[in-house]
């Protein structure tokens, strides 16, 4: 029996839709289409409240010749009309993505499975919360001080400071304590003291690059990929071939993994990615983590999406497998 999918994806993704194979939605959509099943695609300014229920002009999408379309016309939806709903824009949280999630407050979630839920993502920051791990996390501060962060800053020499509410390594910087631009620095990222930022004690292994690590409902995925800094920078920057490598997980890194993935999953937050420097987690991805299926499939020789998916189809069996047994009790 074919199931209603839906997926809430990025403006950029609606834009490059077809033949985007760097993008995880696009693996996601064909191998649920390949399935049988009708996938729906929206952006987040789709998403509306009527009478109290949340609702959706959706696109519907098709699968011809190996590769994804979808069609123009848009389709008004109550949103529990699908079974599942992937809800994966991209950062910046703005209010406008405060709102998109908040559309979700007036859904049945028993009849709809959230992947990941907008409730719990609104809930969680990718930087901010990886403090709800310390033992697993690098030495860091949250705060808007340009007093607090200078001397955290000059107390480990070198940091990184990170916005709270952006992707993609957009407005990251590399801080030394020796920097002359380095209050200018502070103080255009706070905006002169009232912007929370954070800041990291830099990892020197952070040359190498960093670890994403993936997890969906709890299981560490064994596959694994090391992104490399770009040309002239001291992060993963550039989504290009020479700048992947493949490598493997350590048991400690497995392990703090599957501690953090198992906790999130319990509150909803199913597909999980996490930036990994030296055994230390300096992101928690939520919002629209990149599973890198492509690279995967290139550096291994695997059907990445496969194994992604059969852990998907277990994930959305088990919620409804669940709601009906408490439908019977």
């Amino acid at each position: 029996m074919s199931r209603n999918i839906l997926f809430i994806i990025d403006d950029s993704e609606l834009k490059y839709f077809e033949f985007n194979d760097l993008v995880t939605d696009f693996w996601l959509i064909k191998e649920f289409l390949k399935r049988g099943d009708n996938v729906s695609v929206a952006l987040k300014q789709d998403l509306f409240v009527q009478n109290a229920a949340g609702c959706v002009l959706s696109r519907d999408t098709y699968l011809k010749e190996e590769n994804i379309f979808y069609k123009k016309e848009q389709n008004k939806k109550n949103i529990n009309d699908y079974q599942a709903v992937f809800f994966r824009p991209d950062p910046p949280v703005d209010i406008n993505y405060i709102n998109a999630c908040n559309v979700f407050d007036y859904i049945d979630r028993t009849k709809t499975i959230l992947i990941n839920d907008p409730k719990e993502i609104k809930n969680f920051n990718e930087k901010l919360h990886i403090n709800y791990f310390p033992e697993f996390v690098p030495e860091n501060i949250v705060s808007s001080s340009p007093e607090l962060i200078m001397d955290f800053i000059e107390r480990n020499n070198e940091a990184i400071l990170k916005p709270l509410n952006r992707c993609f390594g957009s407005g990251v910087y590399y801080m030394n304590s020796q920097d002359k631009n380095l209050l200018t620095i502070i103080n255009n990222m706070t905006e002169e003291g009232k912007n929370s930022v954070m800041v990291q004690k830099y990892l020197p292994e952070a040359k190498d690059g960093d670890k994403r690590v993936l997890i969906i409902n709890g299981e560490v995925m064994d596959e694994c990929i090391q992104k490399l800094p770009g040309d002239h920078n001291f992060k993963f920057s550039i989504h290009s071939d020479k700048f992947f490598k493949t490598t493997q997980l350590s048991s400690a890194e497995k392990n703090m993994a599957q501690i953090i993935g198992s906790e999130l999953a319990e509150k909803g937050l199913f597909l999980i990615g996490l930036d990994v420097i030296s055994e230390k987690v300096i992101e928690i991805n939520v919002t629209s983590p990149c599973f890198f299926i492509r690279e995967i499939n290139q550096h291994l020789g695997v059907h990445f999406e496969e194994k992604i998916m059969a852990c998907l189809e277990k994930l959305i069996e088990n919620h409804f497998s669940k709601e009906r047994v408490y439908a019977f009790n």
